[in-house]
């Protein structure tokens, strides 16, 4: 397997996940080889990170009609490892890796199968006023809540 320079020790790097969201490969995610298209994974990371965002009880606030903060993608990154196909079943996984002052760094994992690995990603998310564009620190229940997900499971 390739060296990812975000990913240390990958067997202890990947235990450490919690959280997945399963996604079948749909036909229009391929390309003309039957290959995923290699922009697809975005969109699964996108998935996967509002489906555990909504669990943390992120989204309910950041959507509401009176908040004044929303997040934004920082920055992403994929690398891919193995070829994914036309109705392969994903297990996409995601962790808080690092909260920072108003930011939190997410990793990403998908497997085939709940097996192998074929795909892995970094990203950084930070909360910014709507109005302003100005980051906005996390308040203490949310960095509580940003702590405890990443040693709570949830299966």
């Amino acid at each position: 397997m390739k060296n990812i320079d975000y990913i240390g020790n990958m067997e202890e790097w990947q235990q450490s996940f919690t959280f997945f969201h399963r996604i079948k490969v749909r036909f229009c995610e391929t390309d003309m080889f039957g290959h995923l298209n290699n922009t697809v994974p975005f969109i699964y990371f996108e998935e996967v990170r509002t489906e555990f965002l909504k669990r943390i009880g992120f989204m309910g606030q950041w959507t509401s009609a009176q908040s004044e903060e929303i997040p934004v993608v920082a920055d992403l990154k994929c690398d891919f490892l193995q070829q994914v196909f036309f109705n392969d079943e994903l297990y996409v996984y995601v962790k808080v890796h690092q909260i920072g002052r108003s930011s939190v760094d997410f990793h990403y994992m998908a497997k085939r199968d709940n097996k192998e690995i074929v795909f892995v990603g970094r990203g950084a998310l930070v909360q910014i006023n709507k109005r302003t564009g100005r980051s906005v620190p996390w308040n203490e229940e949310m960095r509580q809540r940003l702590q405890q997900s990443q040693v709570v499971s949830f299966f």
